[in-house]
């Protein structure tokens, strides 16, 4: 628990507090339209009237904060192996894409997935015990980190190799498609997997079999230690779209509601018009590329200026001007969910690790 006031950024990361990123209302229009700026977002959601909702995205965001930096913790106590990858600092991204999903939607994402199965629904406890390697883990242990998988959520799981998964959702939104479903596809994936050879198949595809997929990158700013601009001739990836004819946005990632109105009017525009759309939310990783990357690439100046823009505080500041909350209540929101991350861990210890010779279980579908 720390002693920071909640309002402060940096109440999570111990580091100054400074700036504020400006937005980034960028969009690529309807078939036809090419790149360009367009004027400010819609209204965003009536701070009074729906203060339930908004204290739900609070305390959603600090859970994932809370999670991520015990799952820090466990690895570095050795109870976790394997390379782990943290959304910290990409909460305002996570709360505000999925928020506008339907239960029966399905969800793809990349190796940084934790707070993603959070939000779909996948438990705590499930989560952690995947990530001790354990048989109460949600891949019954078999996949640690990069490979959470629901089915029962439809959180159809996260992938180790760059972009793998693109071609599999893509996959999935042909078969609602095929059988004349309503559900969306929300394919997760960071800006580095759009170099490669799956983004630009499955957007193509996507567009020219109006498939129902929303392709939702986050750029973090690094692709592990190059920033776009070193490794991509065009850094904008919602710039990326337009070679399809591909109505794609570009939100500040940072910003939950912006990154809420963006992705719910997207997801609409896709289950209604049976259209693919692209959403590049511009977000920060405010810790290394996985647990074991110190992150020399990027200066103290620099993760300074981001810690200053963290999603938590700045979602803090708002709701704390309109009367939403205050600084007690959000000590007893961080209590609660420090409670239930520490159960999580508790259910993780307790768990066993899987029986050696089940080594071939699981293997294939029965």
């Amino acid at each position: 628990m720390t002693d920071r006031s909640p309002s402060d950024p940096a109440h999570a990361t111990g580091e100054p507090a400074v700036g504020s990123l400006v937005g980034v209302p960028n969009a690529v229009g309807d078939a036809g339209d090419r790149p360009g700026l367009v004027g400010e977002r819609g209204a965003e959601l009536d701070l009074v009237a729906n203060r339930d909702q908004l204290l739900r995205y609070y305390r959603e965001m600090v859970f994932i904060r809370q999670f991520e930096d015990k799952v820090g913790e466990m690895y570095t106590r050795a109870k976790i192996g394997g390379y782990t990858h943290l959304n910290t600092g990409e909460e305002a991204t996570i709360v505000g894409a999925l928020d506008s999903l339907r239960p029966g939607d399905y969800v793809f994402s990349s190796y940084r997935e934790h707070g993603h199965a959070l939000l779909r629904g996948v438990s705590a406890g499930a989560i952690m015990a995947e990530l001790f390697g354990k048989i109460g883990g949600c891949s019954k242990g078999r996949g640690g980190s990069m490979h959470l998988f629901d089915i029962e959520h439809r959180f159809m799981g996260g992938y180790a190799i760059v972009g793998g998964s693109l071609p599999l959702a893509v996959g999935v939104a042909q078969a609602i498609s095929y059988r004349g479903g309503d559900e969306v596809v929300l394919m997760i994936f960071g800006e580095g997997a759009t170099n490669i050879g799956s983004f630009h198949e499955g957007l193509n595809l996507a567009k020219l079999w109006k498939l129902p997929i929303v392709f939702l990158c986050v750029n973090n700013q690094y692709a592990m230690g190059d920033r776009p601009e070193q490794d991509s001739a065009v850094p904008e990836v919602y710039r990326k779209a337009c070679a399809y004819d591909m109505r794609a946005e570009q939100v500040d990632g940072m910003d939950l509601l912006a990154v809420r109105e963006a992705a719910d009017r997207l997801i609409r525009h896709t289950r209604d018009q049976q259209d693919p759309t692209l959403l590049e939310a511009v977000a920060y990783r405010l810790r290394g590329h996985s647990m074991a990357d110190p992150a020399r690439y990027r200066t103290a100046e620099e993760l300074q200026e981001w810690v200053g823009k963290d999603p938590i505080g700045r979602f803090y500041t708002k709701i704390e001007a309109a009367g939403l909350i205050d600084a007690d209540a959000a000590r007893r929101i961080e209590e609660e969910v420090e409670d239930e991350v520490a159960a999580a861990v508790e259910f993780a210890e307790s768990s066993p690790f899987p029986d050696p010779a089940d080594l071939g279980k699981y293997v294939y579908a029965d």
